[in-house]
């Protein structure tokens, strides 16, 4: 009946009628049987559309809503004829069988179904019973809109708190993201009740572009699905005649985006239609003037909820930082700037000139300070190509997607988002100004050739003198930039209590106020990553790092390595504790210790998330983070007795299950050696994909060939770990590296 294989505007007006040709054939076949079985007659009835059918709108696999309309007579034996026929089909059917009444009571109480009965169609039957609803409903959106549109706010509110921002997801759902399909029919609803323009070109022209992704998606997939995941973008991208995935990503951020300021414009303008704090009527027409106006910069005002230009900055010749110090204060007072405002700044303001003036420059870093009120007042200033002007190399950066399951934003909301996150610690360093900055920009490497650190060292350099800092600070950018990542990583792949790990940080850091900064600049880049970037260990770790390089730092010394916890080794040994997600195991130090206790927790199912071993005056100490693989996680005191054998060499049949355990083709692990950069180890490093019982396989080829653990750092980020081995001993010859890296590959499969 439909063509499930084409996308585009034609294809869902030629699938809206094919439905509507079968849809009312099934209606006048189930009126005729009505009446062929002698029920009563069923005078005024009516078959109509909402949702995506009532807006012609159908994507390939789309469910379809339908509402029986009907007078005071029993119909639910019509219903049922026509119903059936639906679900035989296999179309996905939301139905409805309402009196006028009934429907406009069920609209009162339900804001979302007032919305789509503004979408009503009439498809078959009394077409006076279809209008007779419509109209009733759009009058009474109109009528209730005071305390519709509120109810309305919190619905869409709700929505995006559990679906994020569209613009700058990189597995977004192009219906119920912020700036989707959804919120278009938000717009729609806004428009209807008076109180907006919503029907602008860009927003037509984003929906259109929108619902063309929503058709790949579910041609690619075969069924109906709205979230476009990693795996899918390629194909919809081929189905789209777009280059590649990421070029699909651009596209639906630049239109996601265009939704998303469309209807925080036409919030704002329901704000200024609605009196605060009445649940009556509207408080003054649209478009009606407010003389109350109140200073909030230099060439600044507030009024009516909203940052605009005083009247005396708008001349020929405006100055240079007009734009910066509008943002600047709008972010200050936690206002959105006005849309005229935007679009005369647009339109007239020249960025600062090269290098930029102290105005401009402090206006730059006080909207960057500004912490979360900064991150609207930038999207709209980037809406308006604003951001493009004072820093050229931002349209590089624009909607650039990352690969690493670990981030859930895009470059450039990611870099906004950390500076946002940086402002939190501007108390705890001597620059903040220098902070927020780096944080802002400490990923503009990426896309470029090599290292991003590296590569956006420069690029950080370059913008920093470009808006006119002194040639020291722009040195320091440049350098917080490409040590970005210095402290998470040692930290997670490092021997902390090893002398040349604290001392080789100090030596790349250079001094306190530049490890502070390197720490704000760390927790802010993963607080702006995601939750798979951060955890209690990673944290603690982190912690430990820059506390033992701040103390060789200020004295010259490395301080001595941490004691054990004295309850953990307290009585005789094995030593078990498990509480929750953390196990810890002390035990008389042997070879083999570490892949005991990988191989204890697989057998219970375990995941290890982190894991952190050392040995300290001949006892070893395994300290793990787990998650269970599916149920819950087992009893702990099974699990600490399972350990406390496995320790003691009393589980080998049972840790050999493991070791037989399926594996996961990976022909991407690597394994790396790093040489000098411990006192009496090298550190073999392997990068893989996580897999249930990996560590355990790894930790026994290692083991089998004979090498000494002395302690290891075991990280799990996203679907990948790294995995870092201290093996003591003597391993300049090749020969038995090469061996020793083929057993750790072949384990890790």
């Amino acid at each position: 009946m439909l063509d499930q294989k084409r996308i585009g505007a034609a294809a869902r007006e030629e699938r809206a009628a094919a439905l509507d040709a079968w849809l009312t054939g099934l209606f006048d076949r189930a009126v005729g049987e009505h009446a062929r079985a002698g029920d009563p007659p069923v005078p005024g009835v009516a078959l109509v559309a909402v949702g995506g059918l009532g807006r012609r709108e159908c994507s390939p696999y789309g469910d379809v809503d339908l509402v029986l309309l009907h007078g005071p007579r029993d119909v639910s034996g019509l219903a049922e004829r026509i119903w059936y026929p639906v679900w035989d089909a296999r179309v996905g059917l939301d139905h409805s069988v309402r009196t006028v009444p009934e429907a406009l009571a069920v609209a009162r109480e339900d804001v979302k179904v007032a919305l789509g009965l503004l979408d009503l169609r009439h498809l078959a039957g009394d077409p006076e019973l279809s209008g007779a609803l419509r109209s009733a409903a759009v009058d009474q959106w109109r009528r209730g809109a005071p305390t519709a549109l509120p109810a309305l706010r919190e619905v869409s509110r709700a929505r995006w708190q559990a679906h994020g921002e569209l613009a700058f997801l990189l597995e977004g759902d192009v219906k119920e993201a912020r700036g989707g399909l959804r919120d278009v029919g938000v717009l729609r609803g806004i428009g209807m009740a008076g109180v907006a323009d919503a029907g602008r070109p860009q927003v037509r022209a984003a929906q259109v572009r929108l619902l063309d992704v929503r058709d790949a998606l579910h041609v690619s997939a075969g069924r109906r699905v709205d979230r476009l995941l990693a795996q899918d973008r390629d194909a919809v991208a081929e189905l789209l005649e777009l280059p590649d995935g990421d070029a699909l990503l651009r596209r639906i951020a630049q239109d996601a985006r265009t939704v998303a300021y469309a209807i925080d414009d036409a919030w704002r303008a329901v704000d200024r239609w609605k009196s605060p704090g009445k649940t009556g009527g509207p408080r003054r027409p649209i478009g009606r003037d407010v003389v109350a106006r109140r200073p909030i910069g230099r060439d600044v005002v507030a009024q009516d909820g909203e940052a605009v230009l005083a009247r005396a900055a708008v001349g020929p010749r405006p100055d240079p930082s007009l734009s910066l110090r509008v943002a600047a204060a709008a972010a200050t007072h936690r206002l959105p700037i006005a849309r005229a405002t935007l679009e005369w700044l647009a339109s007239f303001c020249p960025p600062p000139a090269v290098p930029w003036s102290p105005v401009p420059r402090e206006a730059l870093l006080t909207l960057l300070g500004a912490g979360p009120a900064m991150l609207p007042v930038w999207e709209a200033c980037d809406r308006y190509g604003l951001v493009s002007g004072w820093i050229p190399e931002w349209i590089r950066l624009s909607g650039l997607p990352q690969h690493h399951p670990v981030h859930r934003y895009t470059v450039d909301r990611h870099l906004v988002q950390a500076a946002a996150e940086a402002a939190s610690y501007a108390r705890e360093v001597s620059r903040p100004d220098l902070l927020v900055l780096a944080s802002f920009l400490h990923d503009v490497g990426k896309g470029l050739p090599g290292d991003h650190s590296v590569a956006g060292a420069p690029v950080a350099s370059a913008i920093a003198a470009a808006i006119g800092l002194p040639g020291p600070d722009v040195a320091l950018v440049g350098k917080l930039v490409r040590l970005h990542l210095l402290l998470p990583d040692v930290a997670t792949r490092r021997d902390l209590a090893d002398p040349v790990t604290i001392r080789s940080v100090a030596t790349a850091v250079g001094d306190v106020p530049t490890l502070d900064l390197l720490y704000g600049l760390t927790r802010a880049d993963a607080a702006a990553t995601g939750p798979g970037a951060w955890s209690e260990w990673k944290g603690r770790l982190v912690a430990d790092l820059v506390h033992r390089v701040r103390a060789t730092l200020d004295t010259g010394e490395v301080p001595p390595a941490p004691t054990p916890d004295p309850a953990l080794v307290a009585g005789p040994l094995p030593a078990v504790h498990v509480e929750g997600q953390r196990v810890a195991v002390a035990a008389t130090d042997r070879r083999g210790l570490l892949a005991a206790v990988a191989g204890c927790l697989a057998l219970h199912r375990l995941d290890v998330v982190t894991a952190d071993t050392a040995t300290v005056d001949g006892v070893a100490l395994v300290q793990c983070a787990v998650q269970t693989r599916y149920g819950a996680l087992p009893d702990p005191g099974d699990l600490a007795a399972d350990l406390r054998r496995a320790v003691l060499g009393q589980l080998p049949d049972r840790l050999a299950r493991v070791a037989r355990a399926a594996r996961r083709p990976d022909v991407g692990a690597r394994v790396m050696w790093h040489h000098d950069v411990a006192t009496d180890a090298d550190v073999l490093e392997l990068r893989a994909a996580d897999a249930p019982g990996l560590l355990y396989r790894v930790a026994r080829a290692l083991e089998e060939a004979g090498a000494d653990v002395r302690a290891a750092r075991i990280s799990t980020l996203g679907g990948d770990v790294v995995d870092a081995f201290y093996l003591v001993g003597d391993w300049s010859d090749p020969t038995v590296r090469a061996e020793i890296a083929s057993a750790v590959l072949d384990a890790a499969g």
